[in-house]
């Protein structure tokens, strides 16, 4: 079993900044390509940005320019820094592992998840 364990998140004001932290075992971040995905309220789950196994990343459109995905695998750790924050980020944020390949795009398939994580709230607002 791969386990996914998600912190940082919190309340923040528009224009502000987040640092959320996956923390997971070695093996898991030597053999699997990692992601973040999100739920708002109301809304379906959508994939955030991801990481392969090369260190190539990728965003979503909404999200680009102002979200880093990175790894640090001396730590065995995941992080996606988010700068000037929006109150539309506001939502459940999951660390994810082994989906649909990276590079064409697929990664963000919900279905396509294997191992998720228990989520950690993100809340913008003034």
């Amino acid at each position: 079993e791969v386990l996914l364990v998600e912190s940082g998140g919190g309340l923040v004001q528009p224009g502000g900044s987040l640092r959320l932290s996956c923390a997971a075992a070695r093996s898991t971040f030597a053999v699997y390509p990692m992601a973040w995905f999100r739920q708002a309220p109301g809304k379906a789950l959508e994939g955030v940005a991801a990481i392969d196994l090369d260190g190539r990343t990728t965003y979503a459109e909404s999200v680009k320019g102002r979200f880093t995905i990175s790894k640090d695998n001396a730590n065995n750790l995941l992080y996606l820094q988010m700068n000037s924050l929006r109150p539309e980020d506001t939502a459940m944020y999951y660390c994810a592992a082994d989906m649909l390949p990276v590079y064409d795009g697929r990664w963000s398939k919900v279905r396509g998840v294997n191992y998720w994580g228990q989520g950690t709230q993100v809340t913008v607002s003034s």
